[in-house]
């Protein structure tokens, strides 16, 4: 399965700073995040969600074929039946929510709109984060920019506040796409920047190589 930006990003930003001992991926699609995590820090504990068959069986393989097999491990679950099972919690949770990409319309504005994140709404998977997040971790996620200020909204509603927002833009000239937000049970003053990810097709920013070098085979 193709590896997507916002995995990559996401696994790239991702605060560590808490050295987080238990790390949470939920939907981890194949794994890639939770591999970038395992490599970049020392977590003794990295589990993985995974609902799709096909995703879950191949997370697992990725797994056991990285260095990291002996921390890693995917549950072939949804978050609602985990968080009604799960007992623990965790440092560090992360997600890239699955949502129709702004550039894809049906043409049927409510049929898109209903379909934005309906394999995980974001009500669902801030009150799910809420319940698994301990009491100083970090919860981290990418979602479109333009669901920014309505998902900030709903994770107050839930204790869970920006603590860093980073906006990314495909091109120096392009719309801010994407914001990857971290967030924690702590009110805080908000640490706001932007990446931008090309100067031209293919013709990375330093600031995305040096964020990204150490999980690409060619960067």
């Amino acid at each position: 399965m193709k590896v997507g930006t916002d995995g990559v990003l996401l696994g790239a930003l991702a605060s560590l700073d808490i050295n987080p001992d238990s790390i949470l991926d939920i939907g981890a699609g194949t794994g890639v995040i939770a591999l970038m995590l395992a490599q970049r820090s020392a977590a003794q504990t990295i589990d993985a969600l995974e609902i799709d068959e096909a995703a879950y069986e191949q997370c697992v393989e990725n797994f056991e074929a990285s260095p990291w097999g002996d921390r890693l491990f995917c549950y072939h679950a949804g978050l609602d039946e985990f968080v009604a099972e799960w007992e623990d919690t965790y440092d560090l949770i992360v997600c890239n929510p699955p949502f129709y990409s702004e550039d894809v319309s049906s043409g049927n504005l409510s049929r898109d709109t209903a379909r934005q994140n309906a394999a995980l709404p974001f009500e669902e998977l801030l009150n799910g984060v809420s319940l698994l997040l301990s009491e100083d971790g970090v919860f981290a996620t990418i979602i479109p920019f333009k669901e920014e200020g309505e998902f900030l909204v709903l994770a107050d509603n839930y204790g869970l506040y920006p603590q860093k927002i980073t906006r990314i833009k495909g091109n120096p000239t392009s719309h801010i796409k994407r914001s990857v937000l971290q967030l924690g049970s702590t009110q805080t003053k908000v640490d706001i920047d932007e990446l931008t990810i090309e100067l031209t097709r293919h013709e990375y920013t330093q600031e995305y190589r040096t964020l990204t070098q150490d999980f690409y085979l060619k960067m």
